[in-house]
């Protein structure tokens, strides 16, 4: 299936697309922005549908995987984010300002580590902290499932190693 076949068949199938991000947000908005989010994700990985093989339920699983990775990043974000009315001394004491400067530092250092990960583990790593199964990711990479299942635990040993000192002082 050439690129421009592909570009045709997923546009063509994006109004229904749009009807399962409704059904996931309940927002028309939200929807949109997950259809779009989706819609990247499907350009870039084209290279891993297989031609004959369901593209609806395909994107449908991308989009499954996007909704769920981006509910989770959003209640983390909850969790650390106070909603009370007023804010205490300690409250205070963590502000924003700091916060944007640990945050920045921390995603800097997650960045350096990310880099220093072997390609044979980045890429499995990567691929699933986006959302692939451990099968579309085997398939990808064609290896098999045990191996990627290796590489993404030893990748995260690796970075738990080098990001030990946020481990440390999270937990003071």
């Amino acid at each position: 299936m050439g690129k421009y076949n592909f570009n045709k068949d997923v546009m063509g199938q994006s109004h229904l697309l749009l009807d399962y991000a409704k059904k996931f947000t309940n927002n028309h908005n939200d929807a949109e922005d997950l259809l779009q989010d989706t819609l990247i994700k499907v350009f870039r990985y084209f290279e891993n549908f297989k031609e004959g093989t369901n593209l609806t339920g395909w994107m449908y699983t991308i989009m499954r995987n996007t909704f769920i990775n981006d509910y989770r990043r959003k209640s983390i974000s909850t969790k650390l984010i106070s909603q009370k009315e007023e804010l205490s001394p300690a409250d205070l004491s963590r502000s924003s300002v700091k916060n944007q400067a640990e945050s920045s530092f921390m995603n800097a250092d997650i960045q350096r580590a990310l880099k220093t990960l072997p390609e044979a583990y980045y890429t499995p790593f990567v691929m699933h902290f986006e959302g692939y199964k451990y099968y579309e990711i085997a398939e990808h990479l064609q290896i098999p499932d045990g191996t990627v299942k290796t590489r993404i635990h030893v990748a995260r040993k690796m970075l738990q190693k080098s990001l030990q000192e946020y481990k440390v002082s999270r937990s003071a």
